[in-house]
């Protein structure tokens, strides 16, 4: 049993409980097919014990689930026991991060739209390091240390040998917000326009002048599964990042994303507005 289940674990549990609330079975009726007690259903649906993919496809069958590449997905995901690079930090950043570390490794494809921040996958280590000397309660600086070499594994998403698509959308406010200084804030929009070349990112700035727009209160990242019900949404907060994976829930997202997307410029006006503010530092 896992006394801190993994966001992965967890994952596996919640569709499995859909799975099952869906059917109208009871977690003794889904026992009984596993040959457990109703106590080991709770903790695999909770993320907190573990289940083989063997185990997973049986219960997909009582539930009478009918999508086979969802189920396949899932099977997959339960039997992946690989431990990843992010628990090396485990202990020295938060669980939150760790989590967020867990999904970007697994996920298919990023976007992502920030307004006060430029993405994290983007940032540079100095304009990481200022923005974790802001964060509140104040970090200790082996903390820092840990969060921003956090941040500098998962930045390697984007130039790895396979790299995924990275879609990112920016608001002007994040480009102007001067993190460490003049010279660090340069550096930092230097590095964004060298990542808006590569083949896997596609970076769109929303300008001031655009106005309102849906979406304007938040910081989000939408990972996309190996199938669209498998898609994860993370907000941002001051405590533990919230995780949402209700389909209607990710459905509204893809239409806020897209509704982003109308406002912004497009990737080679993007990389112009960012020249010229780069001239004013």
């Amino acid at each position: 049993m896992a006394h801190t289940p993994s966001a992965r674990k967890q994952r596996i549990g919640i569709e499995l409980r859909k799975m099952r609330d869906a059917a109208g079975k009871t977690t003794a009726e889904a026992a009984a097919v596993l040959g457990l007690n109703r106590t080991k259903i709770t903790l695999i649906e909770q993320g907190m014990y573990a289940i083989t993919p063997d185990r997973v496809i049986a219960l997909a069958s009582e539930y009478e689930e009918g999508d086979s590449e969802y189920v396949d997905a899932l099977a997959a995901m339960a039997g992946d026991k690989s431990k990843g690079w992010w628990e090396d930090h485990r202990g020295l950043v938060s669980n939150g991060l760790l989590d967020i570390s867990e999904v970007e490794h697994h996920a298919y494809g990023l976007s992502t739209y920030q307004i006060c921040h430029v993405p994290g996958l983007m940032q540079t280590e100095d304009t990481a390091w200022e923005i974790f000397r802001e964060v509140y309660p104040p970090l200790r600086p082996l903390n820092i240390e840990a969060r921003v070499e956090n941040r500098m594994r998962r930045a390697q998403l984007l130039t790895r040998e396979e790299p995924m698509p990275y879609e990112a959308i920016v608001h002007e406010a994040a480009l102007r917000m001067m993190f460490g200084g003049a010279a660090v804030t340069r550096a930092q929009l230097e590095h964004l326009l060298t990542l808006s070349e590569l083949p896997n990112v596609t970076l769109r700035v929303v300008e001031f002048r655009a106005g309102g727009f849906k979406g304007a209160g938040q910081a989000v990242m939408y990972a996309r599964g190996p199938v669209a019900r498998l898609d994860t949404v993370q907000l941002d907060s001051i405590g533990s990042p919230a995780f949402l994976t209700d389909v209607n829930q990710l459905k509204n997202y893809q239409n806020v994303i897209a509704a982003m997307e109308d406002r912004a410029l497009g990737p080679d006006e993007s990389r112009d507005l960012i020249s010229r503010i780069v001239k004013t530092l």
